[in-house]
């Protein structure tokens, strides 16, 4: 087949190039430790967008980290309040883009399973960016703080400690058993699955399509800091045009590096790769894969890029309802 990334062989066995932190834990065991002393401020109310007489929708509010105000579709079985405690599956976003509509949630809800989708600060829905302005920031995220010299302001520290935040929120509610919630998303999403999986260990199942955000200076390297990833070449053009300081940067972003959050994850997982992704290039993908210590399964598309995956949605489906 045809391929521009490690051979296949090779990426079964590929750790990464991106250097990790050595303070890597303590750095997210503080952030734990933040939330636990976080009042999250929850608050939800009905929206009565959709025309759905088995399910019941809801605006879900809370507060994050830095006191954002943090946005999530919340969907859940209308017999839910009423009955044995539910399953819960958390749905993360592509990055720029927000949570799906009602109607493409409803499907969890039809088959007995509650469902959140977050959406991402400073990206395409309600939650804010508290930088500062009122609105989108996009593009930067994951440069966000990077030319602080506290670690935490990382913007990226917050979107994942707001998946954490949602897991907790939502196995929270009378009606979830918490024992038997799910994580997944595809690209940013994917990787935001990951993240909610590692800093939350009573997730159960993570299925994750395509990550994102995972080893930076292995994108950098291939010629791949474009698209999504295009912040990293501007960043390194602007800060460090002559490379003086490319282990400094990519040593900080080890911090946001989802490859070094996968050890953390507890649940089961289900990943999904395309060899000829050019966006988040499949060695990429494969670090964090490797890093996984519970039990996992990868399902391969030869001949897949960055981009919808056959059966990828009904696989998914089976596999969380599985909870």
């Amino acid at each position: 087949m045809p391929a521009f990334d490690l051979p296949l062989e090779e990426l079964k066995r590929y750790q990464g190039s991106s250097p990790r932190p050595s303070d890597f834990d303590t750095y997210w065991d503080a952030a734990l430790v933040e939330l636990d002393h976080h009042d999250a401020q929850v608050r939800f109310e009905p929206n009565a967008t959709l025309r759905a007489d088995h399910v019941e929708c809801f605006d879900l509010w809370f507060t994050g980290l830095g006191g954002a105000k943090v946005y999530a579709k919340y969907v859940r079985p209308k017999s839910a309040e009423s009955a044995p405690p539910v399953a819960a599956v958390l749905k993360f976003h592509g990055y720029s883009a927000a949570s799906p509509d009602w109607a493409d949630l409803i499907g969890y809800a039809s088959a007995g399973i509650a469902i959140a989708a977050l959406d991402c600060r400073g990206q395409g829905g309600k939650s804010e960016d508290v930088g500062g302005v009122q609105g989108t920031t996009l593009r930067g995220h994951i440069i966000r703080g990077l030319e602080d010299p506290d670690p935490t302001k990382l913007m990226y520290r917050s979107i994942f400690t707001d998946t954490a935040l949602l897991a907790r929120i939502v196995m929270g509610f009378d009606e979830i058993d918490a024992g038997r919630v799910g994580a997944f998303g595809g690209s940013q999403g994917g990787a935001l699955a990951l993240a909610c999986g590692a800093l939350e260990p009573r997730i159960k199942r993570v299925a994750s399509v395509f990550p994102f955000l995972c080893d930076y200076r292995r994108i950098w390297e291939m010629d791949l800091a474009k698209q999504a990833f295009e912040e990293l070449s501007y960043f390194l053009r602007w800060f460090d045009p002559r490379h003086e300081r490319v282990e400094e940067i990519f040593t900080k972003l080890g911090y946001i590096d989802i490859q070094n959050l996968t050890p953390r994850i507890k649940g089961e997982v289900l990943m999904f790769t395309g060899l000829m992704d050019q966006v988040c290039p499949p060695s990429s993908q494969f670090a964090a894969y490797n890093k996984i210590q519970s039990k996992k399964e990868m399902k391969l598309y030869p001949d897949y890029g960055h981009e919808a995956i056959p059966q990828e949605r009904d696989i998914t489906f089976n596999f969380l309802a599985e909870l």
